[in-house]
């Protein structure tokens, strides 16, 4: 089991930005396709975005292409999600997970390595 750690959520306005941060400390982060997940209240949980092993390739849900950007490095075994242009749909618990499967399109979880979540919502 991967431990994972969010962190960066909070309360802004519509049209602001947050940069989330998932930490994996002692595992070989390097090994792992990652992805940042989203749960709304009454909601099922939802792919947001995913990136491969290295970076090289990344896939979005179409409600936020454009505006969110994943990322990670490696060196410092953390993945990001920078989201720009922020608005109310985008309010819920984000949540990371590793070593899932990614593909162009989507990114199917792995059952076990979850993070605890970090909150994010946005509200005039």
């Amino acid at each position: 089991q991967v431990r994972l750690i969010e962190s960066g959520g909070g309360l802004v306005q519509p049209g602001e930005s947050l940069r989330l941060s998932c930490a994996a400390p002692g595992g070989i982060f390097s090994n792992y396709a990652m992805a940042w997940f989203r749960q709304a209240p009454g909601k099922e949980r939802e792919f947001v975005a995913g990136i491969t092993k290295s970076g090289d390739s990344t896939s979005y849900i179409d409600s936020v292409k454009g505006r969110f950007t994943i990322s990670r490095d490696n060196a410092k075994s953390t993945v990001y999600l920078q989201m720009n242009s922020l608005k109310p749909e985008d309010t819920a618990v984000y949540y990371c997970n590793a070593d899932g499967h990614f593909t162009s399109t989507t990114y199917f979880p792995n059952l076990v390595n979850w993070g605890q979540g970090t909150q994010v919502t946005v509200s005039p």
